[in-house]
């Protein structure tokens, strides 16, 4: 009985692509090319399968031209390059990588935190052009962290880690914004209050985006917002890009609207809007909030995982659309 196909469309580890040759034909992609649309659809056209890491864009012109595809499988939590109702209406099960990378991303979202709040890189980049001559009283001095308010959007998985470590690690006052309100158990877990958004946006000394995107959350942060946090305060998005118009933020920068921010994420990425480039108070990372090996590793694997579950046994872990199963 032959294999089904499955398209591993970015380079992943080995032990990973191993594990999954041992139950499909699969079709690698090692050199790490960024596939066209057209592209993709080719290679795709008799796969049963794709593996995905969050940059292949599955909709329905795709769909339309795979009919063999049943599962795609993503390598993230976050889905924004799945038409989930295209699939859903095709009989295309997605699923995706929850849980495993929760900690990890919490930790990056603090580091993020700390090093825009107390101006590490604009700091080591002075260090480094050579100008550090004398120390004075003001020198890069920052926003006060301990202490603090913390301001949350988005009160997930991620955003609870984020709220526990600020608020038992810093002592921190935690309030948070979410489409619904966690249980009062959840709440205590956390140590957080639960604010409407223009409350914790004039309240908050540091603000953390941590909200899934979609249509209804594209710039959930742009110009008004900006406009509602202190001048001192700090914004930190290791969401997604387009959860924030990166141009308002940018203006918001430069004239020191808010203090500064840190961002993993950005609209077109990896693309970065130039004028975020001309602005020293911002920190800059390349979506590395999930980046270590055992996190990456875990992600790779509930993927595959995923593939083998659903394509051999008929029981993907993490589906997206269960919809499909009881089709």
């Amino acid at each position: 009985m032959s294999k089904p196909k499955i398209l591993v469309a970015r380079a992943i580890f080995p032990e990973t692509l191993e594990r999954l040759s041992a139950h499909f034909e699969v079709e690698a992609n090692q050199a790490d090319t960024l596939f066209t649309p057209d592209e993709l659809k080719a290679r795709l056209a008799d796969k049963q399968g794709v593996f995905t890491t969050g940059s292949e864009r599955i909709d329905a012109g795709l769909l339309a031209a795979c009919p063999a595809l049943k599962i795609c499988a993503n390598m993230a939590v976050g889905f924004n390059n799945f038409d989930v109702e295209a699939m859903t209406a095709r009989g295309v099960l997605g699923t995706n990588a929850p849980d495993v990378l929760t900690e990890t991303t919490a930790d990056f979202g603090f580091a993020l935190l700390m090093a825009t709040a107390r101006r590490v890189t604009e700091s080591e980049h002075y260090l480094r052009r050579g100008e550090w001559t004398r120390w004075s009283y003001d020198m890069f001095a920052g926003t006060e962290v301990h202490g603090s308010t913390l301001g949350i959007i988005g009160m997930g998985r991620i955003g609870q880690g984020i709220a526990r470590r600020g608020a038992f690690g810093f002592g921190m006052d935690v309030i948070y914004h979410n489409r619904s309100r966690l249980s009062p158990e959840l709440e205590a877990d956390c140590k957080a209050r639960y604010v409407g958004k223009e409350e914790l946006l004039r309240s908050a000394d540091h603000v953390v985006l941590v909200v899934p995107y979609s249509a209804a959350s594209h710039h959930t942060i742009g110009a008004p917002e900006l406009g509602l946090m202190k001048p001192t305060a700090t914004l930190i998005n290791i969401a997604r890009g387009g959860i924030v118009d990166d141009a308002a933020l940018a203006v918001a920068l430069r004239e020191r609207r808010i203090a500064a921010a840190g961002l993993d994420v950005f609209e077109g990425e990896p693309k970065v809007h130039p004028d975020l480039l001309t602005v020293p108070n911002v920190v800059l990372t390349p979506h590395i909030a999930s980046a270590t090996l055992k996190t990456r590793l875990a992600m790779a694997n509930l993927a595959a995982d995923n593939l083998i579950g659903y394509l051999v046994h008929g029981k993907p872990l993490t589906p997206l659309n269960p919809a499909v199963l009881a089709a």
